[in-house]
């Protein structure tokens, strides 16, 4: 008999299931099939299409001129490089406006190739996250600093610091679950305030900036390897960590995640 073994391939219930094993994972930006395939194969659990390919694939300073036709486009080169990797992509700015705006938009980046659409804001989206879910389309949320809505926060700016921020974002995180979100990322609050809504969410949480307690990691696979010039105060360089090759430093990144390395409180706020 083969002593070979077949790798799963991740789904949502598989990252919920970690989650109660009290076992960390980690997700990684991808926009190409290379790169896919390398984040697949190093056993990073999920890929995001990301509308950050806004900001480093075509240069532009915010993610808002991003088309879902570019994130369809995107989805489908990662994939057909994509191996084992629970692959979520983002709807774009004002790509989820309304209900029936979302169906069309998630429609077109699931028949690309994703395995869930994510979608950023409150307790406003719960009805477009019923319907997607009714119909059979997982969908990830994101709370806390929403690039979309930059220039409504008013730059990229840490949210959730004051006591009424932090009561409304658990308010929306506990609407968002209710609504049927299988997944909620929480970018740029707090350390204790990240650690506060996974231990009262049922769903996966996934970090970036927000701390070590949440159940994953998620950070844009050009700033983990060192090209941003101007990194963000939660972005760990794991290409110079790694001393190797980019292989090496997204292997490193996943070893450090699932071992609760990295964050560490530097990456955090508080």
């Amino acid at each position: 008999m083969s002593s070979t073994t077949i790798q799963r391939s991740t789904t949502v219930q598989t990252l919920s299931a970690l989650k109660q094993e009290k076992k960390k994972f980690s997700c990684l930006t991808s926009y190409d099939a290379t790169f896919a395939h390398i984040i697949s194969e190093a056993g990073i659990e999920s890929i995001l299409v990301g509308d950050s390919l806004g900001n480093v694939l075509q240069g532009h300073d915010t993610t808002l001129p991003v088309t879902v036709e570019d994130l369809a486009y995107h989805t489908a080169a990662v994939a057909r490089g994509n191996e084992h990797a629970l692959i979520i992509t983002d709807l774009p700015f004002m790509g989820y406006a309304t209900p029936e705006q979302a169906m069309d938009n998630a429609t077109q980046v699931m028949r690309a190739g994703a395995h869930v659409v994510k979608v950023e804001g409150g307790t406003w989206l719960c009805p477009t996250i019923a319907m997607l879910t009714e119909r059979g389309i997982p969908v990830c949320a994101h709370l806390g600093l929403t690039p979309q809505s930059v220039n409504t926060l008013g730059g990229f700016k840490v949210q959730g610091r004051s006591p009424e921020q932090a009561q409304a974002i658990i308010a929306d995180a506990k609407a968002i679950e209710a609504a049927g979100a299988g997944i909620l990322v929480l970018e740029c609050v707090p350390s204790e305030l990240a650690k506060t809504i996974t231990e009262q969410l049922t769903i996966p949480v996934i970090g970036i900036g927000a701390g070590s307690d949440t159940d994953g990691q998620v950070l844009v696979l050009h700033d983990m390897l060192g090209l941003n010039p101007r990194p963000a105060k939660f972005v760990k360089n794991f290409m110079a960590a790694s001393g190797g090759s980019i292989q090496d430093a997204i292997a490193l990144y996943g070893e450090e995640v699932k071992s609760g390395a990295f964050p560490g409180p530097e990456h955090g706020f508080k």
